[in-house]
């Protein structure tokens, strides 16, 4: 939360020093911490919610470009669960409109790649995280989506394993524009889709061999015992 706060205040401090403010809009992603939302309402601008990229969780530049109206001043991205955002992409929309594009940094540390391609190879009957092409994933967080009939079934996963002594978490509960500060009438269908399968695995730097393997006989135990998502 301290380093999410930091974050938000240092985009505080571009977006006043870029001269953003009141009449201004400023697309994020709203799957996502609320942190860059909050800093675009600080200066008076207004934060446009965008959808991501269901592979990669981050903002999805084609619906980015979508958002895009006369008022738009700029695009945060945001690296999310460890992936980097699409800047070169995003890059390019914002040189085209000639808008700022503000990144934030990457709060991963090191050391879970090859903890988190242990997992990648291991676990069965939920989806595992698949990188962008040409991109590194930090893996700050494992977050995986559990197949089946959306929240209830993530959620009744999510307890199993609690009960096997797992603790695994919900990553997103809800999407920023619909927290009560941004509430808006928006149907961001990724974002939901995301919101509603993603459940986060613990994944940790001194995390033993040993322990890895019992989080994939937890998990694997339930495989299967929840239905496939309908195509």
């Amino acid at each position: 939360m301290a380093t999410e706060d930091q974050d938000g205040r240092a985009l505080t401090a571009r977006l006043t020093a870029a001269g953003i403010g009141a009449g201004d809009e400023v697309v994020v992603p709203s799957f996502a911490p609320a942190e860059p939302a909050l800093a675009v309402q600080r200066v008076g601008a207004r934060p446009v919610f965008a959808d991501i990229d269901p592979g990669t969780f981050c903002i999805d530049p084609a619906a980015a470009a979508d958002a895009i109206t006369s008022r738009t001043a700029a695009v945060v991205a945001v690296p999310l669960f460890g992936h980097p955002a699409d800047l070169e992409d995003l890059g390019a929309l914002a040189g085209r409109h000639g808008l700022l594009l503000l990144g934030q940094p990457d709060p991963a540390g090191p050391g879970l790649q090859d903890r988190a391609a242990y997992l990648n190879t291991h676990l069965t009957g939920v989806i595992t995280p698949t990188p962008a092409p040409g991109t590194v994933h930090r893996y700050s967080s494992y977050v995986v989506r559990v197949p089946g009939n959306g929240r209830p079934d993530r959620d009744v996963f999510a307890r199993a394993l609690r009960a096997r002594g797992v603790r695994a978490h919900v990553p997103v509960p809800t999407p920023v524009h619909r927290l009560p500060p941004f509430q808006r009438e928006l149907w961001l269908p990724e974002t939901e889709r995301a919101a509603a399968e993603c459940l986060a695995l613990p994944l940790y730097e001194a995390q033993s061999r040993r322990e890895l393997q019992r989080l994939v006989a937890a998990c694997n135990a339930l495989g299967g015992a929840l239905p496939a998502a309908a195509a």
